[in-house]
């Protein structure tokens, strides 16, 4: 037994090491398609383990009567490391959810108003949820208007969606498990599938190809969300968590400095911001620094118009399908794309009459529906959308 002593501690050093490599963002983990083995290798971590430390066990004894202080040190490196890749390097421990869940109104708010948030509404209830915190926390489970809602981010991908955090017909809980392909994962509690931030597509586990229900969501900054939702309810800051929010400050902007979180000012580079949709057969998507240089952009999507519209303060955007096709408008005025709209006095008009200000504050919502157009990095973007179209690029 003294032989496989040493083969064995190298194998299981590895294995705990894999159990981290391949769905946190070391060197060149994120760049394979292996979250099918990254699951299965934390599905079946405590029978690999036991049968690990019972050959360890086995063969202790012989090699530490010859090597004593050879198989002392290699012993000490297996705590360390099973230690380490358990605990301080996993994402569940590293990004922790939220304890103390606070809403306030306006009078009582402490969010700054130039903050960005997801903001959700259902029934007569609203909601805001500062991208400083769940872009650490990366998930919050809350309820709005007795509907459950599971609120998402991934800083690393610049991702914001909110789902239902339903399973078969079933409320799930969920806790996060780590990323793949830099994009935030999470582990049912029921099955143990892994579900992606990005789409809420199960990518690994007996649930692989079903998706979470999409719940209705807008991203903007506070003070823009608070004048189209003036009675909305704001979270604030978990005292527990001061420390870490505070190093999430300028990640709104896109100056965070990180490698992985920072922003490229350029177009269409990994780190550009883009925005994003996804139809019904087909996904658009669109140059952010198109939309500040032209504040709105008009296309067609699933036979529907599509408005994009960029407010006053460059980091917030709207997004509508209205009743118009782009075949109707009237003294049109064109731009890239042949994009039909007349603009006067900052509001934009169709055939049919006003339909909404450049200050999307003013939209008329009997006239227009909210689009589900997502600000995203451009890497992130281009792999979950790999089909993805360009638009109003010249290829």
């Amino acid at each position: 037994m003294r032989k496989v002593f040493f083969p064995i501690v190298i194998v299981l050093i590895l294995f705990e090491i894999a159990n981290v490599y391949f769905i946190m963002p070391m060197p060149g983990s994120q760049r394979w398609n292996v979250v099918g083995f990254a699951h299965f290798l934390n599905a079946w971590k405590w029978p690999i383990r036991m049968v690990l430390y019972l050959l360890t066990i086995m063969s202790v004894m012989p090699t530490f009567r010859r090597y004593k202080i050879l198989t002392s040190i290699c012993l000490l490196v297996v705590a360390a490391v099973t230690y380490f890749f358990n605990f301080p390097m996993t994402a569940s421990n590293m990004f922790r959810p939220i304890k103390v869940k606070k809403f306030a109104s306006v009078k009582d708010n402490k969010i700054l108003p130039e903050k960005l948030v997801i903001g959700v509404t259902y029934g007569n209830e609203s909601r805001a949820y500062p991208i400083e915190m769940i872009g650490y926390h990366h998930r919050v489970l809350d309820t709005i208007s007795g509907k459950s809602v599971f609120v998402t981010y991934c800083t690393v991908c610049r991702t914001g969606r909110v789902f239902e955090p339903v399973v078969n017909g079933k409320q799930e809980e969920f806790q996060l498990v780590g990323m793949d392909h830099f994009n935030a994962m999470f582990e049912d509690k029921t099955t143990g599938t892994w579900w992606r931030q990005e789409n809420g597509e199960a990518c690994a586990g007996r649930l692989k190809g079903q998706k979470l229900p999409e719940f209705p969501s807008v991203q903007m900054t506070l003070r823009e969300w608070l004048q189209l939702h003036p009675d909305g309810k704001v979270l604030q800051w978990d005292s527990n968590f001061t420390d870490k929010y505070k190093r999430m400050s300028k990640f709104d902007k896109g100056n965070s400095g990180s490698k992985l979180t920072g922003s490229d000012t350029g177009s269409w580079k990994e780190k550009s911001w883009v925005l994003g949709i996804q139809g019904k057969n087909k996904a658009y998507v669109y140059d952010w620094n198109k939309l500040k240089k032209s504040r709105w952009i008009v296309d067609t999507l699933d036979g529907k118009t599509l408005l994009i519209f960029m407010h006053k303060d460059n980091m917030s955007y709207s997004a509508y399908f209205v009743k118009e096709s782009i075949g109707q408008f009237k003294n049109s005025y064109y731009f890239e794309g042949n994009e039909h709209v007349e603009a006067k006095d900052g509001i934009l008009y169709f055939s049919t009459g006003k339909v909404a200000s450049v200050n999307p504050a003013m939209v008329l919502q009997y006239q227009a529906e909210n689009a589900p157009v997502y600000q995203e990095f451009w890497h992130s973007w281009r792999t979950f959308h790999p089909s993805s179209i360009r638009r109003f690029v010249k290829e």
